[in-house]
């Protein structure tokens, strides 16, 4: 649904406040990730991963993020695909607080989607919205990332498509959890430890493919995961080390059982 104005503008306020006792000026991305970040966290080798999976596609790939907000993702992908493509269905949250949107975000929703790409990216659907089917009919290749449990018809199963292979990250509330328990609380040393065993990471990212070029998806992202280098990252990446959700890391927890960020085939 529509944000209030008066919901975004006090948003800002809390915001400028965290501001000004923040330890690190990256903890903001996953503590306000509506206006700083996104709903799920990332690392480099995910932006490479999508993009991989898009020039499989073709070389110069058409590509739409739906939902984008305020294209925090986007900006990372148009780095290496100068031509990807926003939209976000609720306008209020640029116009009402003056912030520009670029040219390359249009406000609309996913059912409005009036040409084909070669792939889409979807990265949260609002409670009780289903556009399955709209983008199903939109392209041939869907990338999706929802937190586990909550935005379920951001599946594709069922659509025509074959789901090529998925990992597994934490959401920005898991992340958010590990700040605040590590860096702004007085909980002791020992607390928090018995607190991070049960850590989870609840952010799942599903590649998804029409059988004709699932097989050209699976090899673009396997020979993509042959030069995978966790060493070129972005800044922001350090927070996740910090909190416990490293590269590769095996959780304690029974309920992320698979490393962090491995990828496994369909």
């Amino acid at each position: 649904m529509p944000f209030f104005t008066q919901d975004l503008r006090n948003a800002i306020k809390s915001l400028e406040q965290y501001r000004a006792r923040a330890i690190s000026p990256h903890h903001e991305r996953y503590s306000f990730p509506f206006f700083s970040g996104t709903y799920f966290s990332y690392r480099k080798i995910d932006v490479r991963r999508v993009v991989s999976i898009a020039t499989a596609v073709n070389k110069s790939p058409s590509y739409l993020d739906v939902g984008c907000g305020y294209g925090d993702f986007l900006k990372r992908v148009r780095e290496l695909l100068p031509g990807a493509e926003g939209m976000e269905r609720d306008a209020s949250i640029f116009y009402s607080l003056g912030i520009e949107k670029q040219d390359y975000i249009v406000i609309s929703d996913a059912h409005w989607i009036d040409k084909r790409y070669d792939v889409i990216f979807v990265a949260w659907m609002e409670p009780g919205q289903d556009y399955r089917d709209p983008i199903a009919k939109s392209t041939d290749v869907i990338i999706t990332t929802l937190d586990q449990g909550i935005s379920l018809s951001a599946e594709f199963d069922g659509h025509g498509f074959d789901c090529v292979a998925h990992w597994r990250t934490p959401s920005w509330e898991d992340v958010n959890i590990e700040i605040m328990n590590k860096f702004y609380t007085k909980m002791s040393g020992d607390k928090r430890a018995e607190l991070a065993r049960m850590r989870g990471a609840h952010n799942l990212w599903y590649a998804y493919a029409r059988p004709h070029v699932a097989v050209r998806v699976k090899n673009a992202l396997q020979a993509q995961l042959a030069q995978e280098d966790p060493r070129d990252r972005y800044d922001f990446e350090s927070v996740l080390d910090e909190c416990g959700f490293g590269y590769l890391q095996k959780l304690e927890n029974p309920a992320a059982s698979e490393p962090l960020w491995q990828v496994n085939f369909d």
